[in-house]
């Protein structure tokens, strides 16, 4: 975890949630793997008004994550499962920590009213 000061991480907190809405997309970039296979470069991007926003900056400060400079990507570790689902859950989970009013159709097409988990807001896909 990297110390951004609480100032840093409640303006991005602040852009990140006038940009993202629950049910929106956040498509994932994979930017670089270590040599052991146990870190990895991530960039993040949403497609607002048919342009491509780059929010890589702004969910680093919100994750408190480290930005690898030379590849431009938040910086994650570990293996095992799917790390660009990974970064958006938690991404999500900072964004609406008590939740959010589920967006219609939003769930299996179930009539859910309120989702209690807040990483589930945003749709993750790999670009």
């Amino acid at each position: 975890m990297v110390r951004y000061s609480k100032e840093e991480i409640e303006k991005a907190t602040q852009e990140l949630r006038a940009i993202l809405k629950p049910g929106n997309k956040v498509y994932t970039i994979l930017r670089h793997v270590s040599k052991s296979g146990m870190s990895r470069s991530i960039s993040m991007f949403v497609v607002k008004k048919g342009e491509r926003l780059d929010i890589t900056y702004w969910a680093s400060r919100v994750l408190e994550d480290r930005i690898d400079q030379k590849n431009d990507g938040i910086v994650i570790t570990g293996a095992g499962m799917d790390m660009g689902f990974s970064l958006v859950y938690s991404l999500g989970w900072r964004l609406f920590p008590k939740g959010f009013k589920a967006p219609k159709g939003y769930w299996r097409n179930e009539p859910l009213k309120y989702e209690t988990d807040g990483g589930y807001a945003l749709k993750q896909e790999w670009a």
